[in-house]
C-alpha cells in the first residue's frame, strides 16, 4: 500500500451500498492514441513536501532538512518534560501542521502532513503516517505501521452532556484510544474515545468507530460494523456462517466434555449426613462463598449440556435443598450466610434482591429437575390490583432501570408459578397478569420501545439492561408481542455501539445478554429490520467469546482487562458459565447457526414462552 492511498476500498464495497456502478465500456486501441505530450521539467512547488510528506527525506535539500530538525527540537521542548517525548530517525513534521502535544513519542520513519492537528498525549511506533487535515487528539497510542487517511479524526477524549449546564461548560474525560500494528484508517473515518482497534484491521473511509474492532477485521459504516476478515478476501456471508458454525460445534463438544469438571471444581465438600448424603455446598468459584444461585447455576449447566442433574447429589437431594429455604408465608427464599446456612425469612417482595432473584433461579432449577416450589409466592399473590399498580409505579424506573426491570422479572415469574401453586386458583394470578401487562403497555416509551430514560453518566446501559429483565419476565415468558419492536431494535443497536460498556474489562455476560435477547425477541416481530447489522454484531461477539473459555473452569462473568484478571468477575465461575452458554445460543441464532451448538436453553434463559397467554 503506498503511503498516500488513504481511502480503503471497503468504503464502497459494503453490501448495503447500492450506488450505481459505471457500466463497462470498450477500451480504445493504444495504437490509435497520439503520443503523450512531453512536458518540460518544472521545479517542485515549495509546498509539495508538506502534502507529500513521505518524499521529504528523499527530496529535501540540506537547508530544509536543517529547518525540519529545528522544528522537531522546538516541538519536543514545548512538551511536558515528564512525558518522555522523543522523535525517531527520518520522521517528518510539516511546518503547516499544528503539532502541540502535551507528550509526543514518534518512532522512526513517521510523518505528519500539512494541516494535520495533534494535541494531547500521542504515542506512535515506527512507520506511522498522519495525512493532510487528519486530527489526532487526546490520549492516543498507535502501534507500528498505522496509516491515517486525510480528514480522519482520532479523538481520545470526550465531552460530558449532562442537562445541568451548557455544552461548552461540560467537563471532559479521557479513556484513550489504542490502535494495534498494521492498521489502515481511511479518509474521513472517526474513532471515538475508549475504543481499541486490533492489529491488521482496516477502517473503511467515513466509518464511525464506536466500539472495539477485532484483529484483521475490515469495518465500515456508522456505527462501524465488521464487513469481513481481511485474511479471507471475497468470502461470502454463507462461508462466514459456515466457519462460525464449525467453531461453535467444536466449542460445544469441548464444553460438554468438561461440564462435569466445571461444576465439580466449585463443589465444596463437607461432612456427610448419617445416611451418607453429602452435605457440601456449591460455590460460584473456588474463592467465593456458597450461594443458592450457584446451586441453581450448576443445575442449569448440566441440564443444558447433558440433560441431567449434577453428579454431586442425587436428583431428589437437589430438589430438597432448592426447596428447603422457602418461607411458607411469603414464598420467598433467603440467601445463605458465609457458613452456608439460610438467612432469616425475607420481609416481603422487593425487600431482598437475592430473594427476589431466587424466584427465577431456584424456580427454574426445580423445573429442570421435574419439580417446583413447595409454596406459592404469597408476597405477590396477596397484592390486589391497586397494590400491584403501586408496586410497579414505585420501581426505580428513573434512576435504576435495571433494578426496575429486575422487579418486573421477579413479579412476572412469581405469577407464572402461582398459576399452578396459588390455592386461590389461576384466576387470581391471571387477573394480576392483566394488571402487569396493562401497566407495561401504557408506560412503554414509543420513541425507544423501553421503559426507562437514557442517563448522561452511562447512556442506555440501565434502560437496555432493565428492558431485558422486564421483557424476559413478561412478554417473552408469556408469549406476547413486545410493543414498538422496530424502536427496540434501533435503540438496542445504538446501545451496543457504546464503547463504555463493551471491550476488555467492560464486557460482561449481563451487558451482552441484555443486548442479544431484546434483539432476538423484537427481531422475530420485524423480520428484516436492520437484520444484517444485528447478525454482524452477533457474529462479532461470538469469536472473542469462544476464546474466553477456560478449560476445566468455564467462562468468567466479565471479559478480563488487557492487563489480566483484576477481580473475581474476571475469573471463571458458574454464573459466568451459565449466562455465557445461554447468551452464545442467542448470538448464534441471530446469525442463523444456533443448531451448530446442539443445545437450546431450557431454564431461566429459555427462548420459548412457558405459557401462551394470547
Amino acid at each position: 500500500m503506498s503511503p498516500h492511498h488513504s481511502a480503503p476500498a471497503e468504503a464502497n464495497t459494503d453490501p448495503t451500498d447500492h450506488r450505481d456502478q459505471p457500466a463497462p465500456t470498450d477500451q480504445p486501441d493504444p495504437a490509435d492514441q497520439p503520443d503523450p505530450v512531453q512536458e518540460p521539467d518544472r521545479p517542485d512547488d515549495p509546498r509539495l513536501l508538506d502534502y507529500n510528506a513521505w518524499l521529504f527525506w528523499e527530496r529535501a535539500d540540506e537547508e530544509r532538512r536543517a529547518a525540519q530538525r529545528a522544528r522537531q527540537r522546538a516541538v519536543l521542548a514545548a512538551t511536558d518534560p515528564a512525558g518522555d517525548s522523543a522523535i525517531g530517525d527520518r520522521t517528518f513534521l510539516s511546518e503547516l501542521a499544528m503539532v502541540q502535544p502535551t507528550a509526543l513519542r514518534l518512532g522512526a520513519r513517521c510523518y505528519v502532513a500539512a494541516h494535520a492537528y495533534l494535541t494531547g498525549t500521542v504515542t506512535a511506533g515506527d512507520d506511522c503516517t498522519v495525512n493532510p487535515f487528519a486530527v489526532v487528539r487526546g490520549t492516543v497510542t498507535l502501534g507500528d505501521g498505522v496509516r491515517i487517511g486525510a480528514h480522519a479524526s482520532i479523538l481520545g477524549f470526550n465531552h460530558g452532556m449532562a442537562p445541568d449546564r451548557p455544552v461548552f461548560r461540560q467537563p471532559t474525560s479521557e479513556r484513550g484510544i489504542v490502535v494495534g500494528d498494521d492498521v489502515w484508517i481511511g479518509s474521513h473515518a472517526v474513532l471515538l474515545d475508549g475504543v481499541t482497534v486490533g492489529a491488521h484491521a482496516v477502517i473503511g473511509a467515513g466509518a464511525v468507530v464506536t466500539r472495539d474492532v477485532p484483529e484483521w477485521a475490515v469495518v465500515g459504516g456508522n456505527p462501524a460494523r465488521v464487513i469481513r476478515d481481511r485474511r479471507a478476501p471475497g468470502r461470502s456471508r454463507r462461508d462466514e456462517r459456515a466457519e462460525l458454525g464449525a467453531r461453535l460445534a467444536e466449542f460445544a463438544d469441548r464444553a460438554r466434555a468438561q461440564a462435569d469438571a466445571v461444576v465439580a471444581r466449585v463443589w465444596e465438600p463437607d461432612a456427610t449426613a448419617p445416611d451418607g448424603t453429602p452435605t457440601g455446598r456449591y460455590l460460584d468459584a473456588p474463592d467465593a462463598p456458597p450461594t443458592l444461585r450457584a446451586h441453581a447455576d450448576a443445575v442449569e449447566i448440566l441440564a443444558l449440556l447433558h440433560g441431567r442433574a449434577p453428579a454431586q447429589l442425587p436428583a431428589a437431594e437437589h430438589v430438597r435443598r432448592l426447596r428447603q429455604g422457602q418461607d411458607p408465608t411469603t414464598g420467598l427464599t433467603a440467601g445463605l450466610s458465609e457458613t452456608g446456612r439460610h438467612g432469616p425469612p425475607p420481609a416481603g417482595f422487593g425487600a431482598d434482591g437475592d430473594a427476589d432473584y431466587h424466584v427465577l433461579s431456584l424456580g427454574y432449577a426445580l423445573d429442570l429437575l421435574g419439580s417446583s416450589f413447595a409454596h406459592p409466592v404469597g408476597a405477590v399473590a396477596a397484592l390486589d390490583a391497586d397494590e400491584l399498580r403501586l408496586v410497579l409505579a414505585e420501581l426505580p424506573w428513573r434512576n435504576r432501570g435495571w433494578g426496575a426491570g429486575a422487579g418486573v422479572d421477579a413479579l412476572g415469574t412469581a405469577l407464572y408459578w402461582n398459576l399452578s401453586l396459588d390455592p386461590a386458583g389461576p384466576d387470581r394470578a391471571r387477573g394480576q397478569l392483566d394488571v402487569l401487562f396493562g401497566w407495561l403497555l401504557t408506560h412503554c416509551r414509543p420513541g425507544t420501545g423501553l421503559w426507562s430514560e437514557e442517563r448522561a453518566a452511562d447512556g442506555l446501559l440501565q434502560p437496555v439492561n432493565g428492558y431485558y429483565r422486564a421483557a424476559r419476565g413478561s412478554f417473552a415468558q408469556f408469549g406476547l408481542p413486545v410493543p414498538y419492536p422496530e424502536r427496540v431494535v434501533d435503540t438496542v443497536l445504538r446501545h451496543a455501539a457504546d464503547a463504555r460498556h463493551f471491550g476488555p474489562g467492560r464486557t460482561t455476560a449481563c451487558n451482552v445478554l441484555d443486548v442479544a435477547h431484546p434483539l432476538w425477541l423484537a427481531a422475530r416481530q420485524v423480520q428484516g429490520h436492520r437484520a444484517e447489522e444485528v447478525a454482524a454484531w452477533a457474529a462479532g461477539q461470538c469469536g472473542p467469546l469462544l476464546e474466553r473459555w477456560v478449560d476445566g473452569a468455564g467462562f468468567p462473568f466479565r471479559q478480563p482487562p488487557a492487563a489480566g484478571p483484576a477481580g473475581r468477575e474476571d475469573r471463571p465461575g458458574l454464573q459466568g458459565t451459565e449466562m455465557w452458554l445461554a447468551t452464545l445460543w442467542y448470538l448464534a441464532d441471530l446469525v442463523g447457526v444456533a443448531e451448530s451448538l446442539g443445545y437450546r436453553p431450557a431454564g431461566v434463559h429459555r427462548p420459548e414462552p412457558v405459557v401462551q397467554l394470547g
